[in-house]
């Protein structure tokens, strides 16, 4: 049976490496009526990723095609590739009353968010801290030094951007802490939309994690 509450449109930003795919997609596992938005890209695969479940895998030319057509509710270009979020993905997980879950950065949430700003949450998902980001980038042994540094670099913009920008910051040091977290964040803020008080105490788990309340200075020294 489809969720009666309302939609929501959950935004998870973070910089590369800090989990927030492994959350997003933990979130949407124990939730029936949440819905992984799977992005549209021009990156190459990456290991056992497949089409169609962890992105639309899309050559350059198609990737333009959609842009020309009005297909994406955002877009952006990241490390050299573009990435994109399908309208329809957004208009379907609404009409259903859906938790519409988008693992994308900090621009595109910013274009969803203009375009929906009532039924948009934004959350940044921060690494334990910049030493432990790169131990998780060099783990995945997908990338050279050089583009290591080059991400660590990028990553500090993000946090910068995205603690100015998202509605919620929320530090991954434990999976499962921080799926807790997500999930007091989601609960606070779909009672909010129908209207109701938060008896269930997500809200004061949900203003300690409000931007401001969180200091981002550790990430960004």
């Amino acid at each position: 049976m489809r969720s009666r509450a309302p939609g929501l449109l959950l935004i998870l930003c973070a910089p590369s490496g800090a989990g927030k795919t492994t959350l997003a997609r933990r979130f949407v596992a124990a939730h029936g009526d949440a819905r992984f938005s799977i992005s549209v890209t021009t990156r190459p695969r990456r290991g056992a990723e497949r089409d169609g479940v962890d992105y639309h895998f899309v050559p350059a030319e198609r990737f333009e095609e959609l842009v020309a057509q009005g297909a994406f509710a955002e877009w952006a270009e990241v490390h050299g590739q573009r990435y994109g979020t399908l309208r329809a993905t957004v208009e379907e997980s609404l009409a259903a009353g859906e938790i519409a879950v988008f693992d994308i950065d900090v621009q595109g949430g910013a274009q969803v968010k203009a375009r929906w700003p009532g039924q948009t949450v934004g959350a940044l998902v921060l690494p334990p801290s910049m030493q432990e980001l790169e131990r998780r980038l060099r783990d995945r042994s997908t990338d050279p030094d050089e583009a290591i540094r080059r991400r660590l670099a990028v990553a500090r913009s993000e946090i910068e951007r995205g603690a100015a920008q998202c509605d919620y910051l929320i530090v991954n040091d434990d999976l499962e802490a921080a799926l807790g977290r997500l999930e007091a964040v989601v609960a606070h803020e779909r009672s909010r939309l129908a209207g109701g008080t938060g008896a269930d105490g997500s809200a004061g788990v949900a203003e300690r994690l409000r931007r401001g309340a969180v200091d981002v200075g550790p990430w960004l020294a």
